[in-house]
């Protein structure tokens, strides 16, 4: 395995460890073991609440993602009590949405964006100059530091925002909408959240950023080329 593929490994282990291992294990724990609910968002907890405590008692800072995820597994654990009447069954899907939306907003607001941590791996790609302009860009060091992190604060805005309005669509859907038409309505408005998180975060985001990443890098490889060069020059004298 070459040196690249590791850094690329090691680019997207938060990610994976954040966020697919807790939600690839519920459906796992529900689907294949046959879990209940309560259960299967129990056991998949162990991994965000282990990171999170980590981070909190070993590094003495949080674990965004890890966290995030842990207080939504515990908000599903205490809807899963929730019973009979099912509109309101219909209704408690969105508070996972809301949760999600409300902790990012939450980040932005404290100047730490947290869906930066899942954009990072996909613009940076594991590729050291890529990964050298992007510290350059959130340092300050470069002239587009500044509309860099406007940028990466916007993305993560408009996540939240798209989260917390298909919330409210889902609530209110729930409570005007026919129970048996909103059962698969639910699932088409999220997709068509997840579409619209995805066209205005690249527009505002996730595209200028890759732009700047991709402009930082040129000129992290042209000062590297230029420090090759003078020593060579040195020597010709």
């Amino acid at each position: 395995m070459t040196t690249n593929q590791h850094k690329k490994q090691n680019a997207f282990a938060p990610l994976l460890m954040d966020v697919a291992v807790p939600l690839g294990s519920y459906y796992l724990f529900k689907g294949a073991f046959g879990m209940s609910t309560f259960a299967a968002l129990a056991w998949s907890s162990v991994v965000p609440a282990a990171r999170t405590l980590w981070s909190a008692v070993g590094k003495r800072t949080l674990n965004g993602l890890a966290g995030l995820i842990l207080v939504v597994n515990v908000v599903g654990l205490a809807l899963s009590f929730v019973a009979g009447d099912p509109r309101l069954m219909l209704a408690k899907d969105s508070a996972v949405s809301s949760t999600v939306g409300i902790g990012i907003l939450v980040s932005v607001l404290l100047g730490k964006p947290m869906m930066t941590a899942g954009l990072k791996p996909f613009l940076v790609k594991g590729d050291a100059a890529r990964e050298a302009a992007w510290a350059r860009l959130e340092s300050g060091a470069s002239s587009a530091s500044a509309d860099f992190r406007g940028r990466e604060r916007a993305f993560s805005a408009v996540w939240g925002v798209v989260l917390l309005a298909e919330c409210v669509v889902r609530v209110v859907g729930a409570y005007t909408v026919p129970v048996d038409t909103m059962v698969w309505l639910g699932s088409v408005i999220m997709v068509v959240a997840i579409g619209l998180g995805i066209l205005v975060g690249g527009a505002l985001g996730a595209g200028p950023m890759a732009a700047m990443v991709a402009f930082e890098t040129k000129a992290v490889e042209a000062e590297a080329a230029a420090e090759i060069r003078v020593p060579e020059v040195a020597l010709a004298r």
